[in-house]
């Protein structure tokens, strides 16, 4: 389902599972009134969905709108894809993706492409398994940049 405005803290927490899985804790500086703002607020930056399993908090994934200049059509990034590790391998993570590519698809978008770590082989299997193709060719870069003065 669509997370909602009352769903903030849970996301962080599920956030904060999916870094201490990827040994990247370190690096979260998000808060649940950053998720807020920024997927519930006037303007949403992300889209958030969730799913449970019988009642139980299972897994989320977040995704944002993106544009391709090859495609002359709008494309969306998928963010973060997490299940739970107790609750895997029950069609969990392939329902939040179908979930997602519907999402995007239905505003328009042209493709959904996201990135996984290269020692997660769990995922890269999972998404190969579903006809996902690696990038193989193309490096991830990031630049920090410092916020502009109100």
């Amino acid at each position: 389902r669509a997370a909602a405005p009352a769903d903030a803290a849970l996301l962080h927490r599920l956030v904060s599972e999916l870094a201490a899985y990827e040994s990247l804790s370190h690096e979260v500086e998000s808060t649940p009134a950053h998720f807020a703002e920024h997927f519930f607020g006037p303007k949403p930056w992300a889209y958030a969905l969730l799913a449970h399993y019988y009642g139980i908090p299972a897994g989320f994934a977040v995704w944002y709108p993106t544009y391709s200049t090859f495609a002359g059509r709008p494309g969306a990034f998928l963010e973060d894809l997490y299940v739970r590790p107790a609750l895997r391998r029950q069609g969990i993570g392939l329902a939040l993706l179908t979930a997602a590519a519907t999402a995007a698809s239905e505003r328009g978008c042209a493709r959904l492409e996201w990135r996984a770590l290269k020692w997660n082989t769990p995922a890269l299997e999972f998404y190969k398994s579903i006809g996902a193709t690696p990038l193989s060719e193309w490096t991830t870069l990031r630049r920090e940049l410092v916020p502009a003065a109100p």
